[in-house]
């Protein structure tokens, strides 16, 4: 299923897309795609629902992020041999975790708004999972169990905020619009591996990224299992799972967005993501 939460800002309505590609409204079924939708049952209901049996929204309504109370949002730095290579940085050893505040949340279709002051905002398309099930210690064999589904990503970064303003990865990484995820959650079932999707990025037309979820370092199900030893993962959380060559901080000479830039990304069968990047108020 292609589960989404369409509409005015928080307003939104949740939804699915049916077989055709149509729009349809799930607000006389449930609240919200939340923590009891995002659970097996709840999944299991949906899936038993003749989507021709619910209204189809009319237009192009806005989408909203996709999961609907965030409570953590986990990423997972240099996790492509690729990206830390072309950032200078050694291949970890171990998964290198950070947070990405949730009120950087926002529809996949939403404006970037460049951070005051910023000279080094940047893009990276990543693989995000949202997590279904509570998951406390889990194994690598038992961790795609805990998983609703997948999401894609758009980890918006300010390399001077994060490199050089002391202190950790965070403060780069939560700025307002910097967490665009969408434009619809797909849920398991229809993602059958998590390691053979394609993922790419384009600023203006030109494509920066080009990578494929089989060259993470640390796959999916390992993330899940090694991230529930240390934090108990809930229903809603969502783990940015890291991206491959081609940010900005790795051209030559690096290269990083500008106010009017167009950014368009997407993952394999998980759909497309296009904002139009703008200057803060106090900037322009």
């Amino acid at each position: 299923m292609k589960l989404v939460r369409y509409g005015a800002a928080g307003k939104e309505k949740p939804g699915l897309i049916d077989a055709n590609g149509v729009l349809r409204d799930l607000s006389s079924v449930i609240h919200d795609i939340d923590t009891p939708t995002l659970s097996r049952e709840g999944l299991a209901r949906l899936a038993a629902i003749d989507p021709q049996s619910l209204p189809q929204v009319a237009g192009e309504p806005r989408y909203g992020a996709p999961v609907a109370h965030v409570g953590k949002f986990i990423c997972v730095g240099l996790n492509y041999s690729e990206h830390a290579a072309e950032t200078n940085a050694p291949i970890p050893e171990q998964p290198i975790l950070f947070m990405k505040a949730t009120s950087a949340l926002m529809g996949p279709n939403d404006d970037v708004i460049i951070p005051q002051g910023s000279v080094k905002t940047d893009w990276e398309v990543e693989l995000g999972v949202v997590i279904g099930e509570t998951a406390r210690s889990v194994s690598v064999e038992q961790a795609l169990d805990h998983v609703a589904g997948y999401v894609v990503v758009n980890d918006l970064s300010e390399r001077e905020f994060q490199l050089e303003h002391g202190g950790q990865w965070v403060k780069g990484k939560s700025c307002d619009t910097f967490g665009p995820i969408g434009p619809w959650l797909v849920t398991t079932d229809d993602v059958p591996d998590p390691q053979n999707l394609g993922l790419w990025l384009e600023v203006d037309g030109h494509r920066y990224q080009d990578g494929n979820t089989r060259t993470m370092i640390f796959g999916v199900a390992q993330l899940v299992s090694y991230i529930s030893r240390y934090m108990t993962l809930l229903p809603g959380d969502v783990i940015s799972t890291g991206t491959p060559s081609g940010v900005g901080l790795g051209q030559k000479p690096p290269t990083y967005l500008r106010a009017g830039n167009t950014i368009e990304l997407g993952i394999a069968g998980l759909g497309t993501q296009r904002q139009r990047v703008r200057a803060h108020p106090n900037d322009q």
